[in-house]
């Protein structure tokens, strides 16, 4: 029964949070923590602070999106440093509506998501604690019942800025109810809802021909008009548009740029002034960000009409492109999956970043850099180790090209292609090849390509294909390098010593006959050419390796095997290509021998334990790599 008592838990909090009382006693909480009072764009800052700022070599990571968003870290940066930042700090950019535009599934409404979702919860924290005028649709700040004349002095004493005045219903509530007694009027704890419609509010476009304006700014109570007698009286009116009960919070609008007309006219003197008109009432008062969202060719349609050049003035838009990180990518899979109920099929390694190479090689574009093709870029971008450029070579390429990321192949085609390829499967296995056949199946059906495009696309599977090829080589390798792991020890060890002597400018001394030799140029280069060192390069690559070893040695730490990632690297596909033969023989023959299965066995317990295989695509991927090497 321990889920019941989580539940009493859980209704326990619920009562401890709740808080009603007088005007005064709120008085007494603004005093003690002047933070309860903040407007919306503030409040919205210091929730995303909360989580955490990360200090990477890319620069600030806000940890508040690193669970739903991925490979956007830059963009994210910016919305909150030149956006979010300044309008806490009621500069004028809190004025604008802010327009988020980018390509379809690029993450534009997952990140509004989790801005409400985040308001929700962070509403119930002690730092993001908000309190409302009892029985206010609005929801309105208690400080608004406090005279203008006197807000200055207001200011001096609680350090607290007001902005803002009561709304119609508030009004007549003030002097009907409390005979404009303002310390009596009561006060509650409120938390943002967007079920409950509390502090957020969501506004979707429809039929312009149905849809009505009081959806954004309320309408008329008919039921109550016998009872009050005027349109004009508060109490007759429903304060329940979405502009109205998102105050001190967030209101999303929707595919903002398919509104009709009449519906962005009144986000004018909301974006500008702070207020709308509704109803037969003045001006109202809403504290609220406006966030909207919106594609690349509806917003140049919607900058190329001159007649919205007022509403365009009044944003602020960020892009938000697609993830141009492999690694990344493959993270925006993994969640989609886990979201399904697909746990019982197995997904073999590098399967999800096959998919990924795909999607971010059809996203990029090509540069002009000499000697740069999309592979080395796309390596480059997600922080591999490309010979010949270094990491301060990415942000050059990102300059290169403005619109990178804004087109491509989007997260949903690649997820209906997994989605088919994991129901369709007889297996409990889905393997890199089996996705790529996928996404290449999958073009034929794909509604929106032109010819050219999908020409394109295949011509990325290919691509990827390469690449997968030499993926699975290395894997192999590995599995079958560790079966000889004494080998390779001894090759580095003999490859050390050569390096030594070369640099020393000192000979070998034989340790069987104590004959005086050369270093072994040619055990060296066979070596360093596995990573493509090149001759003017071998000096400085060996000379790095002493400087190493000469470090260690001083620390008083063993210079070994893993020690160093690229002449591991080496190494290892040295002693592969020496065991190149024995690879072939062991994968590729139908009928091994006694010591050939023994070693196919052990190479397959190898993936299985330690590189994540299932024994049916283990023994795929040693079939495959066996035709590889026969070809």
């Amino acid at each position: 029964m321990e889920f019941l008592e989580k539940l009493e838990a859980y209704k326990k909090r619920e009562r401890e949070l709740a808080w009603e009382g007088s005007f005064k006693e709120y008085l007494d909480i603004v005093k003690k923590r002047p933070y309860v009072a903040q407007l919306a764009h503030s409040r919205i800052y210091n929730m995303i602070k909360s989580y955490g700022i990360e200090e990477t070599e890319e620069g600030k990571k806000y940890r508040f999106f690193a669970s739903e968003l991925f490979g956007l870290d830059k963009t994210l940066a910016k919305l909150v440093e030149e956006y979010f930042h300044p309008a806490a700090r009621r500069l004028d950019v809190r004025k604008r509506i802010l327009l988020l535009m980018g390509p379809v599934s690029g993450g534009k409404s997952t990140l509004v998501t989790l801005l409400k979702r985040g308001l929700e919860k962070y509403s119930r924290t002690e730092e993001g604690a908000l309190y409302a005028i009892k029985g206010c649709p609005m929801h309105e700040e208690p400080l608004h019942l406090i005279p203008k004349e006197l807000r200055e002095d207001f200011e001096k004493e609680f350090g607290v800025y007001i902005e803002g005045e009561l709304c119609p219903r508030c009004q007549v509530m003030l002097e009907e109810e409390y005979q404009g007694n303002i310390e009596e009027v009561r006060v509650e704890r409120i938390f943002f809802s967007e079920e409950k419609r509390i502090g957020i509010g969501t506004f979707s476009p429809s039929d312009p021909k149905s849809q009505d304006i009081a959806e954004l700014t309320g309408s008329v109570d008919f039921s109550a008009l016998p009872k009050y007698g005027a349109e004009s009286d508060p109490r007759a009116y429903r304060f329940d548009g979405e502009l109205n009960i998102a105050n001190r919070g967030i209101m999303e609008f929707q595919e903002m740029l398919k509104c009709d007309e009449k519906f962005l006219w009144n986000l004018l003197s909301l974006s500008q002034e702070g207020n709308f008109k509704a109803g037969r009432f003045a001006l109202i008062y809403a504290d609220e960000l406006i966030v909207a969202h919106t594609n690349e060719a509806e917003y140049k349609a919607f900058i190329s009409n001159k007649k919205n050049e007022a509403l365009r003035s009044r944003m602020i838009v960020i892009k938000i492109p697609y993830n141009l990180k492999v690694s990344e990518e493959v993270k925006i899979y993994e969640k989609l999956i886990k979201q399904s109920d697909l746990t019982n099929i197995h997904l073999a390694p590098h399967a999800l970043r096959v998919a990924a190479m795909f999607s971010v090689l059809s996203r990029l574009k090509e540069s002009k850099k000499q000697g740069m093709d999309l592979i080395k870029k796309m390596k480059l971008y997600d922080g591999e180790h490309v010979e010949g450029f270094m990491p301060k070579d990415v942000a050059e390429l990102q300059n290169e090209v403005e619109e990178e990321g804004m087109s491509g192949v989007d997260p949903r085609y690649v997820i209906n292609r997994l989605s088919s390829a994991l129901i369709k499967t007889d297996t409990a296995c889905i393997n890199p090849l089996d996705v790529l056949r996928a996404l290449k199946d999958g073009l034929d059906q794909h509604p929106s390509i032109t010819k050219e495009e999908k020409e394109r696309y295949l011509n990325l599977v290919s691509l990827v294909r390469k690449e997968y090829d030499e993926i699975a080589k290395k894997e192999v390798q590995k599995a079958f390098v560790y079966s000889f792991e004494e080998s390779a020890r001894n090759l580095f060890n003999n490859y050390l010593d050569n390096v030594e002597a070369y640099c020393n400018g000192t000979k070998l001394k034989d340790p069987i006959t104590d004959e005086e030799l050369d270093p072994d140029e040619k055990l060296m280069r066979s070596i360093e050419e596995q990573i493509g060192i090149s001759e003017t390069a071998k000096k400085s690559f060996r000379e790095e390796i002493l400087i190493r070893l000469s470090i260690y040695a001083r620390k008083g730490k063993v210079f070994d095997y893993n020690a160093h990632e690229r002449l591991k690297e080496a190494i290892e596909k040295k002693l592969f290509a020496d065991l190149k033969d024995v690879v072939k023989i062991t994968t590729s023959t139908k009928t091994p021998d006694a010591q050939q299965l023994k070693k196919l066995n052990e190479v397959g317990e190898r993936l299985i334990n330690h590189h994540g295989y299932c024994p049916v695509c283990a023994n795929e991927l040693l079939k495959y790599v066996g035709s590889l090497l026969n070809r």
